[in-house]
């Protein structure tokens, strides 16, 4: 079997090779690679290996960006310290991993699904990369004032906001009005974007918030909202397809 190992840990490196010693003699070892730069110029140059060792925090770079800049032909088998939450999807997809320390017997049952192992696939590598992308959390609730105290709106309340004369306002679905701290740039990079959708220059809504949607003219939308608008609502063209293709998500 010919065999790369992609790892940025010189002692880990050494360990793996020198078990896949120990599994079988025979086992050529035809490169140790420690970054996602030496790893797409290597596998760019040289024959595929049968079967690539990987390791998913690289000095340079998590090893996924590898498969973005090259082509990989062989299966792969991940080596990670990450826990196992993350590593649940690697059970879904079929994809094998060693978790560090590398133990013997883990080493062995990893080849021996080896021999098991579909080709890889760019879907489940999507899924992968995803599993181990720091997971986004976006702001589910506004302390906002009301009078000389404070209250808590949750986003399942908020209709939209909008900005008027420099101040920006949470609308709820009541048809309250509050103002809020918040610039509509802030506040777009701080909501689910599935949920809410910034139509122009002055609006951020809620999908639930959109009562209707017009054509308008020069291949612009008008846009109803609920509770209703005090100011005009128009996408312009420039946002026309962005904003179809949020509706239809």
């Amino acid at each position: 079997m010919k065999t790369i190992i992609i790892e940025d840990e010189p002692l880990a490196a050494e360990r793996l090779a020198w078990l896949l010693k120990q599994y079988d003699k025979s086992i050529d070892i035809m490169a140790s690679l420690d970054s996602v730069e030496e790893a797409v110029a290597w596998l760019n140059t040289n024959p595929s290996p049968e079967l690539i060792w990987m390791d998913i925090q690289l000095a340079d770079g998590q090893s996924f960006e590898i498969f973005d800049q090259c082509v990989i032909d062989a299966p792969v088998i991940f080596t990670t310290a990450y826990d196992q939450y993350a590593l649940e999807a690697f059970k879904v997809y079929s994809i094998d991993y060693l978790l560090k320390p590398i133990q013997p017997q883990a080493l062995a049952q990893a080849l021996q699904k080896w021999q098991r192992l579909s080709r890889f696939s760019p879907q489940s590598l999507e899924q992968i990369r995803a599993a181990f992308q720091p997971q986004r959390r976006y702001k589910s609730r506004f302390l906002v004032k009301v009078g000389d105290k404070m209250i808590f709106k949750a986003i399942e309340e908020i209709a939209y906001f909008y900005a008027e004369d420099k101040t920006v306002y949470l609308v709820s679905q009541e048809n309250k009005r509050y103002v809020i701290d918040y610039t509509l740039e802030t506040l777009e990079s701080l909501l689910d974007p599935e949920l809410f959708f910034r139509l122009n220059r002055k609006f951020l809504a809620r999908y639930e918030a959109i009562s209707e949607v017009r054509h308008y003219s020069n291949s612009r939308l008008k846009i109803s909202l609920n509770p209703r608008a005090a100011l005009e609502v128009i996408i312009s063209r420039e946002r026309v397809l962005p904003f179809k293709q949020w509706a239809e998500t």
